[in-house]
């Protein structure tokens, strides 16, 4: 982790009429999604798809980087420039940003699917075949502590 901060992966970039990366996901996440005129979720309903718990104020969701920050830091992120770690950060495209609840969200921290699995079981396959889009897509190395945990867990889809 020498020279890890989240910092350096600028996050929460501008995403267009006044709105923030976080803001698109409340918006793509979420049902009935209101906003103010600063682009602020002021009500709206969503399922935080760890832990299948459902929220109805925003404040109360964290939005989660399926590949936490310090993970891919450990596993090349490190030698990135700073405009790919901002992308990396900010990534609207693949399953890398998730609004999920704050509580479950915490309890991940940077961990990798081999030390922290979603309480919802239901999830695990989408979790794994994510996990391994990101990682595969950013070029970023998994440990065979990951590879043994993702495995198990694709085991689990259909």
């Amino acid at each position: 982790m020498t020279g890890y901060s989240r910092e350096k992966f600028t996050h929460w970039a501008g995403q267009g009429d006044s709105c923030d990366t976080r803001e698109a996901v409340l918006e793509r996440a979420g049902k009935g999604v209101k906003r103010d005129a600063a682009c602020k979720a002021v009500s709206g309903t969503w399922v935080s798809v760890y832990d299948g718990i459902t929220v109805t104020d925003a404040g109360k969701l964290d939005i989660d980087h399926m590949v936490p920050l310090a993970n891919a830091w450990r596993s090349g992120a490190g030698s990135w420039t700073a405009e790919r770690r901002k992308e990396f950060a900010n990534d609207l495209t693949r399953p890398q940003l998730l609004a999920v609840s704050a509580a479950t969200n915490r309890s991940k921290g940077g961990q990798g699917p081999d030390e922290w699995q979603p309480p919802a079981k239901g999830y695990w396959c989408t979790y794994a075949t994510a996990w391994t889009n990101v990682k595969s897509t950013y070029q970023l190395t998994v440990t065979n502590g990951e590879k043994t945990k993702l495995t198990e867990m694709l085991e689990t889809c259909s």
